[in-house]
């Protein structure tokens, strides 16, 4: 059985911004905690699954090439600082579409066990700064860890080196 760290991408990972400043955005800014939470995961026997949803794809603000650039970016970064990831999974339809992989909808965990069925939901977790990753979580019993909100909540992902 596998344990999975279920991390949110724009504010959890790395910095988010309003919508229509992501045209704009080239490189990934790390958030202050990343590496050092990530690391210390990966030493912990936690697989990294990024869950993310990008309707900016869907609604016309970035191209879907944009949005795989940024991402390879992302993860070479990672990489760089010796973090692999397991799988990106993101959800690229606009917010009016009622897709079923919109956080807070589950689509994209479902994906994710559909791909790796030995995860083990019940010793894995998910992180994120939103409700609806908050949401997302409880609607297939992940323990939820909230940058900034929900009842566990944590100032930034170095935060999980003293709780997990």
């Amino acid at each position: 059985m596998m344990k999975v760290a279920f991390l949110d991408r724009d504010g959890t990972i790395n910095r988010d911004y309003p919508d229509d400043i992501w045209i704009r955005i080239q490189d990934p800014e790390i958030l202050p905690g990343a590496i050092h939470g990530m690391k210390y995961l990966k030493e912990k026997g936690y697989e990294i699954i990024i869950v993310t949803n990008q309707y900016i794809i869907g609604e016309g603000i970035i191209s879907i090439e944009q949005y795989h650039e940024f991402n390879r970016k992302l993860l070479a970064l990672l990489i760089e600082n010796d973090i692999s990831i397991l799988d990106v999974f993101y959800c690229p339809h606009a917010r009016d579409e009622q897709c079923n992989c919109c956080k807070p909808r589950n689509g994209l965990i479902k994906q994710a066990i559909r791909k790796y069925p030995e995860i083990n939901l019940k010793e894995s977790f998910m992180c994120g700064d939103s409700l609806s990753d908050m949401k997302c979580a409880e609607s297939v019993g992940l323990n939820f860890w909230g940058i900034g909100i929900g009842k566990q909540r944590i100032s930034d992902l170095s935060d999980l080196c003293n709780l997990i």
